[in-house]
This record gives structure tokens, sequence and C-alpha cells, in this order.
């Protein structure tokens, strides 16, 4: 009875994998993390998930926003193995296929930049905007 249990669960999670999938119409990719390697990983991610349609937002906040400076520091723009590509040249790639992309509010006056610092494409997130963007239904978040 426990294993015919099991394979009636197994079942009903594959049967309604596919309708998760399609309830999710959008995507909030929220960049954190000072690691290269992460954040060139989070614009893969984001950017294959724009292939497949999905709306998507990217809010960069911390250290994680450098890559979205002019004069970004070599970690954001230098690439990395196996493919060359660098988080920065995603981030803009990401742009391109029709992401929005934002730094946190914060970031910019606690830098002493001005909006010109950041690359085309790339805005100042408004708070009340952001919130109401990341708890919307059908949004997944993913947190790097």
């Amino acid at each position: 009875m426990f294993k015919t249990l099991k394979i009636a669960t197994l079942a009903i999670a594959l049967t309604a994998a596919p309708a998760m999938a399609r309830d999710v119409t959008r995507l909030a990719a929220v960049v954190t993390d000072a690691n290269p390697q992460t954040q060139l990983m989070s614009m893969v991610l984001t950017n294959q998930a724009l292939d497949r349609g999905v709306k998507t937002k990217i809010l960069l906040c911390g250290p994680a926003a450098d890559i979205a400076l002019k004069d970004a520091p070599e970690s954001a723009t230098a690439g990395q193995p196996p493919q060359g590509a660098s988080p920065q040249g995603l981030l803009q790639a990401a742009i391109k296929k029709g992401a929005k992309a934002e730094v946190c509010a914060l970031y910019l006056p606690g830098k002493g930049l001005e909006a010109d610092a950041l690359i085309d494409g790339v805005t100042v997130a408004q708070p009340p905007a952001m919130a109401r963007d990341l708890v919307e239904s059908g949004t997944r978040v993913w947190s790097f």
C-alpha cells in the first residue's frame, strides 16, 4: 500500500508540474551576490527564461549592482570559462531581449553616483513598484 501511495503521489506531482510551470508568466531575478560566477550564472539562467518568453525584471543590489556600471570592475566585465561570457555582457544581452533591469534605490546614493553612471537600459528601482512586482501573482522570484 505504501508503494502504491508513493507512486500515486509521484504521478500527481508529475501531472501538476507542467501546469505550475505555465502559471509562471513573470520572473524577478534579484541579484545581490558579489561573486562573479554567481552573477554570471544568474544572468545565464535569466537569459534562458527570456528565451522561453517569460517577462523578466532584474533587480541588482549591493555588490551585484556593480555589473550595471559603465565603469564596472573587471570582475563584472572579464570573460569567464567555459564560454568567455561576463556578467555585464549577459546583463546587456538580457536587456536586448526585453528584460527590465534596475539597481536598488539605495545603490547609487551609497556609492556617491548618479544615474548616468549606469549602462544603457538600466534604471533605478522605485521601491513601491518593485514590491508590487515581486508579490504579483504569476511571478517567480529567483534570488542570487
